[in-house]
């Protein structure tokens, strides 16, 4: 008898809108499962992420090679039920179409900014907080309304990003079961 392949769920959002959340507290509760982190590679990309969303946001010009192989071993290792990726793009890179459920964590771009901030800049000063504001208005916002565009529908299920994170962990393990 073979391995039993484990289901790949993917988890995305906006940056700050609760994906590495909401993924860790997913491990805790699903028995065999493991996680990969998107944010944990140095991955090829883009080198201006504002262009590239203006030039369409095409997730095929990131370079997933180090992700996508650490995802395979984990498919052909023993005793993984759940392969967790907190990932930003859903189904929409060629090399990862095979992930078993997507999920959209919606979180309001308020609220998403005003997590990241207090995420990021801690320890920064009011001068870099005001930097990264302006930088967001300029242009970066345009890859939160992307994502809302292009991520959101691609998904199975969209999850309100405001609930608490228990309900949002119960929400994903009750779609698993059915």
């Amino acid at each position: 008898m073979g391995i039993k392949k484990p289901k790949i769920i993917a988890i995305a959002a906006v940056s700050g809108g609760g994906k590495t959340t909401i993924t860790t507290s997913l491990t805790q509760v699903l028995n065999n499962s493991t996680t990969l982190y998107f944010d944990e590679y140095d991955l090829e990309g883009p080198d201006d992420v504002v262009n590239w969303v203006e030039r369409g946001a095409d997730c095929n010009e990131w370079n997933l090679e180090p992700l996508i192989s650490d995802l395979r071993n984990l498919i052909s290792s023993e005793g993984t039920e759940f392969i967790l990726l907190d990932y930003p793009f859903a189904r929409l890179h060629d090399k990862l179409k095979n992930i078993d459920l997507t999920i959209f964590i919606d979180t309001p771009l308020d609220i998403a900014m005003a997590r990241r901030i207090l995420r990021d800049f801690r320890d920064k000063n009011a001068e870099s907080i005001l930097d990264d504001l302006s930088l967001y208005l300029s242009g970066g916002r345009s890859g939160y309304e992307s994502m809302l565009k292009m991520i959101k529908p691609n998904s199975d299920l969209i999850i309100d990003g405001l609930l608490p994170t228990e309900e949002i962990v119960n929400i994903i393990c009750d779609k698993i079961k059915s």
